[in-house]
């Protein structure tokens, strides 16, 4: 087969690739980093390049216009080479580091009555060892178990090959005082389990020294890690960042066939484990501590992300029947993984309940208490996979259905995360159509959060800025509703460019509408199919409790408006904030808190929405503000 040169005027030298060679294969070879949001399939046209030099076939022009096209732009996940060819890499959407910010949680204490001797596996135990002698040629390792075996009681001990390897000098350079860093089942639970022995150092260690743990929640849109002290149960660092396997597919569909391409499963996994591990420095820092310091970490997140994360065939979760590899993931270790832990940390990953219902939503039950509760409650996760619970301590049924990352400030157009610059709340004026803003941080607006796109949604739409449909309103006499650029529809202006931060316009477009009635219309058909299959009519929930990264921020009357939650009294909603993170943070503090979770997703019923004729239906009746039915919204039609 012909090879051809590839020249990307990004990068520092050619690449040769055979005929019939992607675009996007040959920028990653040359180490060109291309964003496809849609996972390579050719439906957001935001890979586009241009040829300047030589023959290339293209599969798909979609997004594309002639002129475009005339112009020598191409899709590069769509486009193959057949010739020498020349590439102009146009600058690439950056994904902005927005996360940290004073509007996350505050301090997280442990849990009541927390008791890490009896709660906590983790241990350690400083050892004296008698030297050998030529009286005692003991081998080291029988020496070592020995003083193990007085120090807990227990008789079994594993030990890693490379501890074995390191285990004589670290005896010797400590002159036989050492300090074991074990984990070990409770003996009430496992008396017969054996203890590993994961790090082994030199002398005593001075007390009390911390002993790490980290939480990690592995969403869609947004990576969370909660780092604590495993003695006092203390959270003493909170970092979040944005999952960069966005870039190569802002849903779990699109990333899922990402991943069935020419390597993609295996980019993936170092996505996310880059990511993860930029926060575990993050953490360090804050605490003076090294990321070697760290002996445990439980991991939560839908079943695609964990599947990624580890690098298992995620293909099943898309195809009919839609079952997953595995939904209980054995322990591992952080090398094993690749994580920026002590090699030898357990990495424990919460189990999911189905293709669609993953850790991260058994989790939010743990966390939330849903569980233990007599009251029958809907418990949801409002994040770029809408997931819902519904039930008390007697049964739990769930359900997915996919919301899109609207609400979690991708997909919108000037959508951002709700840190230091954000729109978190709009009035509009109903006679001038003039907005008044809240951002967060009292500065100049970046762009709009997930609570400020819902604020704004249900003010233009009481306002008549909109219509029941989403559509803008181009009557208005107001400079405010106007044309989008290129002819791209109309769109309305929330803050001109002198009031923001970046010198542009801030606007919402009837494209990002669009995505917002989509987004909110899927989680409402969700709950209220699920309800209905089981016999439960809304008005039976005594309380709704609400997840994801942006819950607690949500204002109740606006979402209403538009038809997000259920038209109720405003004090049976609950917001909860992350659910995902704080219940990996209780199963990292408590080994018998994973044995629950354990519980709570095998007593889960998971009810296959795309199965159901019923949910396209209530999600086509509820593609309107706030639905085609207002006798379900009697608030809002008052």
């Amino acid at each position: 087969m012909p090879t051809h040169t590839v020249l990307f005027d990004a990068a520092n030298a050619p690449v040769h690739v055979p005929t019939g060679t992607l675009l996007s294969e040959a920028a990653r070879l040359a180490g060109i980093d291309i964003n496809q949001p849609c996972g390579g399939q050719g439906r957001c046209g935001r890979c586009a390049v241009q040829v300047t030099t030589g023959a290339v076939r293209r599969r798909s022009s979609l997004r594309l216009s002639p002129e475009d096209v005339a112009m020598g732009y191409a899709l590069a996940c769509q486009t193959v080479v057949e010739s020498n060819v020349a590439i102009h890499v146009p600058p690439q959407e950056k994904i902005e580091r927005r996360l940290t910010t004073d509007r996350t949680v505050g301090e997280v204490q442990a849990p009541p009555g927390y008791d890490p001797a009896t709660q906590q596996s983790l241990r350690r135990i400083p050892l004296t060892l008698k030297p050998p002698s030529m009286e005692d040629q003991t081998d080291d390792w029988s020496r070592l178990q020995t003083a193990l075996r007085q120090a807990t009681g227990r008789s079994e001990f594993d030990i890693s090959l490379g501890l074995l390897r390191r285990m004589g000098g670290v005896l010797r350079s400590g002159d036989w005082q050492v300090t074991a860093i074990l984990d070990a089942p409770p003996y009430d639970c496992c008396p017969d389990c054996p203890v590993r022995l994961i790090d082994l150092l030199p002398g005593h260690a001075p007390e009390p020294l911390p002993l790490w743990g980290a939480a990690i929640d592995i969403g869609t849109t947004t990576v969370s890690l909660w780092l604590a002290d495993l003695r006092s149960g203390e959270v003493k660092a909170q970092v979040a960042e944005y999952n960069q396997q966005i870039r190569r597919g802002e849903d779990v569909i699109s990333r899922i066939i990402f991943a069935s391409k020419n390597g993609g499963d295996e980019e993936l996994r170092m996505l996310v484990v880059d990511t993860i591990n930029d926060l575990i420095e993050q953490a360090c820092q804050r605490v003076q501590a090294q990321p070697a310091d760290i002996y445990r970490a439980t991991v939560t997140g839908n079943s695609t992300m964990i599947h990624l994360f580890l690098g298992i065939p995620a293909s099943s979760i898309r195809l009919s029947p839609f079952v997953t590899a595995l939904n209980d993931v054995p322990a591992l270790t952080a090398a094993e993984i690749g994580l920026n832990l002590h090699p030898a940390a357990t990495v424990d990953c919460l189990p999911g309940v189905a293709s669609y219902v993953g850790a991260d939503i058994s989790a939010g039950v743990l966390a939330s208490g849903l569980d233990d509760s007599e009251q029958v409650t809907l418990f949801m996760d409002v994040g770029t996979n809408g997931e819902t619970v519904l039930g008390n301590n007697e049964w739990l049924v769930t359900c997915a259905c996919s919301a899109g990352p609207a609400f979690e400030g991708a997909g919108v157009r000037d959508g951002m995360r709700a840190t230091k610059g954000a729109i978190e709340e709009v009035w509009i004026d109903g006679h001038t159509c003039e907005p008044t803003c809240r951002v967060i941080g009292n500065i100049k607006p970046r762009g709009l959060c997930g609570s400020g796109l819902i604020s704004l949604l249900a003010e233009m739409f009481i306002t008549g800025v909109v219509d029941k449909g989403g559509h803008i309103n181009t009557r208005l006499d107001t400079p405010r509703v106007r044309v989008g650029e290129h002819g791209a529809g109309p769109e309305y202006v929330i803050a001109w460019a002198a009031e923001t931060a970046h010198g542009q316009d801030i606007v919402i477009t009837h494209v990002d509408i669009d995505n917002l009635l989509r987004a909110k219309a899927a989680i409402y058909a969700g709950f209220t199919v699920m309800a209905e299959s089981v016999g439960v009519p809304l008005e039976m929930v005594e309380r709704v409790l609400i997840g994801g990264s942006f819950g607690k921020y949500i204002n109740v009357e606006k979402a209403i408006q538009i038809g997000l939650l259920p038209d109720m009294p405003w004090d049976k909603f609950h917001f909860l904030g992350n659910t995902s993170v704080l219940g990996a943070y209780r199963a990292l503090l408590d080994r018998s808190a994973h044995g629950r979770v354990q519980d709570i997703a095998s007593r889960m019923t998971y009810i296959e929405l795309s199965a159901d004729n019923r949910f396209y239906e209530a999600f086509t009746s509820a593609l309107f503000l706030p639905h085609t039915d207002l006798n379900k919204f009697p608030s809002v039609a008052g």
